[in-house]
């Protein structure tokens, strides 16, 4: 099941390059496992045209190495709190990306959450995609990866947000986060999230006083896509 969760991981992080959403080693996807409750993530630093599929590595909820030859991440720290506390609640969540995508980014280092504009944004995320404050002093410079996690959990918590319907976020002064019911569904998040982030930008320089998407046309674009009552594509008749 391991060998089969660290191909399907391998598989996902090698979309980062294919969607443009990486450049040199800025990015990573991981993904976990329910059962044995262990996540495979992309070992740090090696390029993405060097990587192969051993090179994956098993991580434990606690952040300890379980399997692989070579150091995991330096974001495995959030990876770990964003699994712990959304999978204790219930959220369907099985896969994270990071990315330093240029759009998102930008938006990130701005400091300005994604407003929705239309009918693209409406049909991935439900309502604005936020950017959450910086890190202060002390948080950075002590546990910084793992207190990245415990801000995306608690400010999400504090917005009344659910990362099911809002799978993807914004770290001021860093970049974005994005997630899915497993790691293909993240990386789908992550290229999302990119789009979206071009379209704002460009929406914005078309006409500088743009308003959100009135909230009836977000909620049908929405809901069509997502929960009890949805009826788009071919899984619901």
């Amino acid at each position: 099941m391991l060998e089969e969760l660290k191909r399907t991981v391998y598989e996902a992080n090698m979309l980062l390059p294919k969607y443009g959403l990486v450049t040199f080693t800025w990015g990573n996807v991981s993904g976990y496992d329910k059962e044995s409750k262990l996540f495979a993530i992309k070992p740090s630093g090696v390029p993405y045209e060097e990587l192969e599929p051993d090179d994956i590595v098993i991580v434990d909820l606690n952040g300890k190495v379980v399997e692989g030859k070579l150091n995991p991440s330096s974001d495995t720290p959030t990876h770990v709190e964003l699994y712990k506390a959304w999978v204790k609640e219930g959220k369907n969540i099985g896969g994270i990306v990071h990315t330093h995508s240029s759009y998102a980014t930008s938006w990130a280092q701005s400091g300005r959450s994604i407003p929705c504009y239309g009918t693209t944004h409406a049909d991935y995320y439900y309502g604005e995609i936020p950017c959450l404050r910086c890190l202060n002093k002390d948080e950075i410079e002590d546990a910084y990866e793992e207190n990245t996690g415990h801000l995306i959990v608690n400010e999400f918590a504090a917005m009344g947000k659910n990362p099911d319907a809002v799978p993807a976020v914004l770290c001021k002064n860093h970049g974005p986060f994005a997630w899915g019911k497993d790691p293909i569904d993240a990386v789908h998040s992550a290229v999302v999230l990119e789009e979206v982030s071009k379209m704002a930008f460009r929406c914005e320089l078309i006409n500088p006083k743009v308003q959100p998407a009135p909230q009836v046309l977000q909620d049908k674009h929405y809901f069509r896509k997502h929960g009890a009552n949805a009826y788009y594509g071919q899984a619901k008749h």
